[in-house]
């Protein structure tokens, strides 16, 4: 008998198919005491299984490629933290076995995270993933993983690490619906990336029985338990209709009625400008340049080797618009000679430009790099600064950038409400905005982007967040300034269409989702667009936002 569940649609399509679960395994070592003379020899297993974990990550980083590159990168760190190892030390001295040792460490760094209320440095899924890797590899046990099969199917986990989720085969995995999670996790993001339709934050998927047949719908975050004949002609029918529209749609992005909304690209580095070009991106919207500082924890890179990668993808846009976000560390990416370690609340402290701040070499070599990487290119290079809070932030970061001679735009990233509620103050001082609208949702709402329990909250249709979107769009509006979202909110269709009722004047978003959103636009009229946020704005959910929106654009 065919039901409905519905969880948090993260990445577009429709997956039929039968149901395979996530293998899993006990992992918990037994709590046993070791004789002292063993200790030297149980820390040096331990260390070992570490490097290894770190050194299997980064291959599959390398293989993967792209955005999931700088993901499994992070968690390499995370695996060689040394605060980390050394509490795993000092538990062997004591006696605990090395994969004790690991096992406890890890449970109680990540107990006293989460006791604090602290946005974890180490993201749920990713932490725990790490701690199994290594735990399995000291007890000579397989990690649990995706299931072997010769057929495709439909993959349901708890969660899925980023490790997990990066070498998915789209050829065997149709689709994946997952426990846990929310709408900006790793997960998500890499899913989009992949093209493979996804649902997360869906409770009771870990009781769908092995072998059921299930419709995955990526975009409303519908799965429909044993569909009937029926409902699966329509999804299919739906599927190829969405299809036949995205091959049908092709140039910059406008509205029917010609108002223009250039469709940009977020990148990781240059690994992610083939998928860009090939999406028709009219250029980036988000250059993360993270990925380059991530190599190495004890140090930034060079000037030479920073302006190596910058030029890459600032040649692949010639006379195209490149947004580059300068480094954005702390939080959940800390880097040793940058972030403090010792903050008791890493979201709400010294993260973004606050740490390039305090660290003004690191800011200088960046931006000198970037002025170099784009000397005799017609590209147009705009760097803005994340984490900006008021006018103060805005001039500090100009000034940083004129000083180290940049040709280019400045710009702010809005990713506090305070720089929303005061957009007008901080266009004194830079040139454009770009709305992160994933930490924009988080510092709202204090709703971790990571706990699916607070999934709803993250939701970027929530009315509150759509007014500091107009209330940042707006003001740009009345500087004569432009105004643009790097957030994933841009990638789902229907939402780039109220955006842009609410002034947004650019979108950013991962490739994937440049055929979909440039399809959206070209439906509907800005004057449509307009009347659809102001349904949206009007509701009191985000449930209620979306489908008023709907009932707007589709004419009912």
């Amino acid at each position: 008998m065919e039901t409905t569940l519905r969880g948090v649609g993260v990445s577009h399509g429709v997956a039929i198919g039968e149901v395979r679960h996530m293998g899993t395994a006990v992992l918990e070592p037994p709590a046993k005491q070791i004789p002292a003379e063993e200790a030297e020899r149980e820390q040096g297993r331990a260390r070992q299984a570490v490097e290894a974990v770190a050194a299997d990550l980064i291959a599959r980083g390398n293989l993967a490629g792209g955005e999931a590159q700088a993901v499994l990168e992070a968690q390499a760190m995370m695996a060689q933290d040394p605060e980390l190892m050394a509490d795993v030390e000092r538990r062997i001295t004591v006696g605990s076995t090395a994969e004790r040792g690991v096992y406890d460490a890890f449970a109680a760094y990540r107990a006293l995270l989460a006791g604090a209320g602290e946005y974890l440095a180490g993201r749920v899924a990713d932490l725990d993933d790490v701690r199994n890797r290594i735990v399995a590899r000291l007890l000579g046990v397989p990690m649990p993983g995706v299931p072997d099969s010769d057929e495709p199917y439909v993959l349901i986990a708890r969660d899925l690490a980023p490790a997990d989720t990066a070498l998915l085969d789209p050829a065997l995995v149709l689709g994946f619906v997952t426990e846990e999670g929310g709408p900006t996790s790793h997960s998500a993001i890499l899913a989009r990336a992949l093209g493979v339709p996804a649902v997360v934050a869906m409770p009771g998927a870990g009781e769908l029985a092995e072998g059921i047949v299930v419709a995955v719908d990526g975009s409303t975050g519908e799965v429909f338990v044993e569909p009937s004949a029926d409902k699966r002609a329509s999804l299919e029918q739906a599927a190829a209709a969405r299809k036949a529209a995205l091959a049908a749609s092709s140039g910059p992005g406008a509205t029917s009625d010609g108002h223009k909304v250039p469709l940009l690209a977020n990148v990781g580095g240059p690994a992610d400008v083939p998928a860009a070009v090939e999406a028709g991106a009219e250029g980036v919207g988000l250059f993360r340049t993270e990925f380059l500082f991530l190599d190495d924890s004890q140090r930034a890179p060079s000037e030479e080797k920073q302006v190596e990668a910058y030029r890459k993808v600032l040649e692949a846009f010639p006379e195209g618009r490149v947004v580059v976000r300068v480094l954005d560390a702390g939080a959940d990416k800390p880097l040793d000679f940058l972030t403090p370690g010792d903050e008791p609340n890493p979201a709400l402290g010294v993260r973004g430009l606050r740490s390039l701040l305090d660290h003004p070499d690191v800011l200088r070599t960046q931006l000198t790099a970037l002025a170099k990487a784009a000397e005799g290119l017609p590209v147009y290079l705009e760097v803005m600064a994340p984490m900006v809070a008021d006018r103060i932030d805005a001039k500090a970061f100009a000034d940083a950038c004129r000083e180290a001679g940049l040709q280019a735009k400045f710009g702010a990233m809005v990713e506090i409400p305070s720089a929303a509620l005061r957009a007008r103050s901080i266009l004194q001082e830079v040139e454009f905005l770009s709305l992160g609208t994933n930490d924009l949702a988080q510092y709202t709402f204090a709703a971790d982007r990571q706990v699916g329990a607070v999934s709803r909250l993250q939701d970027p249709w929530q009315p509150a967040l759509l007014d500091l979107v107009a209330a940042s769009a707006e003001a740009a509006k009345a500087e004569g300034k432009s105004c643009g979202v790097c957030g994933e909110a841009a990638a789902d269709p229907l939402l780039a269409c109220v955006l842009t009722g609410l002034g947004v004047t650019s979108l950013s978003m991962g490739a994937a989702s440049i055929p979909y959103v440039r399809a959206a636009l070209a439906k509907h009229t800005l004057a449509q667009c307009e009347r659809a946020a102001a349904a949206a704005r009007a509701a009191d959910s985000a449930q209620e936002a979306r489908v008023a929106a709907q009932a707007v654009l589709s004419g009912e």
